[in-house]
């Protein structure tokens, strides 16, 4: 059973004078509840595009896009979005920018304030609700993010390059903690990343995208064991993972500039 399906989709874009680029190409891939997929592939082939599309930021020329079965056919908030940068109101505190989704939805001040504090403490952040985004670093911006995009209870969360932006440690902390979060509430994440060590650490599947224009290459389910952690990053299995990914990532270089 799949809770998100991407069937056959593709996407065209026209620039003024020249043929059109193509950016996907016939790209069909599943995420079942309750697990992490992860889209691993090189720079501008098309993984954020895909993203945005399943978002419904944008429309492909081509192809479905279903979750449990409805057509996407624009943004929802049962479709939670995590950005590299940080989209935070500096406006608002912390815990006003975590309660923004549930105030529009109607819900009284209590229980948003509820599900803010609870979330907060989830991404390590207790003592900062009255902080306000200026005032704290890349990672607790990013923490904020997190918890902002779970407070809608979301059908799935979309994580495009959410670390991207980070130093290595903090990246590892945040990394960590998203494993974390996850284990405790096994909320269905999509993940984009050019990182092979981070889409082998966090997926349950890992799907390798072709460079422009962007096909899956290749999918493959990740058996490692679980609860995961940073010490998985040395152990023999993992760099088997990572080899046969790097191989399949270098073969698609060499074709690209072969061609």
């Amino acid at each position: 059973m799949s809770l998100l399906d991407i069937a056959d989709v593709s996407v065209r874009f026209q620039t003024r004078g020249k043929p059109p680029v193509v950016a996907l190409d016939d790209v069909s891939l599943t995420v079942r509840p309750d697990t992490f997929s992860v889209i691993v592939g090189p720079s501008g082939c098309g993984k954020s595009t895909l993203l945005r599309l399943v978002a419904g930021l944008e429309r492909p020329d081509d192809g479905r896009i279903t979750l449990d079965g409805r057509p996407i056919d624009g943004p929802s908030r049962e479709r939670g979005m995590v950005f590299q940068s940080y989209t935070l109101f500096p406006w608002l505190t912390v815990r006003e920018n975590v309660m923004f989704g549930p105030k529009l939805d109607g819900m009284s001040r209590a229980a948003r304030a509820a599900i803010a504090d609870e979330l907060i403490e989830a991404v390590h952040l207790t003592g900062f609700g009255d902080a306000y985004p200026t005032e704290l670093s890349g990672g607790m911006r990013q923490r904020v993010a997190l918890a902002r995009a779970l407070a809608n209870d979301p059908r799935i969360l979309l994580m495009d390059e959410p670390f991207g932006a980070l130093d290595s440690q903090t990246r590892q902390v945040m990394q960590e903690l998203l494993l974390e979060i996850w284990q405790q509430r096994r909320k269905t994440v999509l993940f984009i990343t050019h990182d092979i060590d981070e889409a082998i650490l966090l997926g349950d599947e890992v799907h390798v995208m072709s460079a422009r224009p962007g096909r899956i290459r290749s999918s493959m389910v990740i058996d490692l064991p679980r609860p995961r952690g940073i010490d998985a990053l040395t152990t023999g299995d993992f760099m088997g993972w990572k080899k046969r990914i790097l191989g399949l990532m270098h073969a698609e270089a060499v074709r690209v500039a072969g061609g």
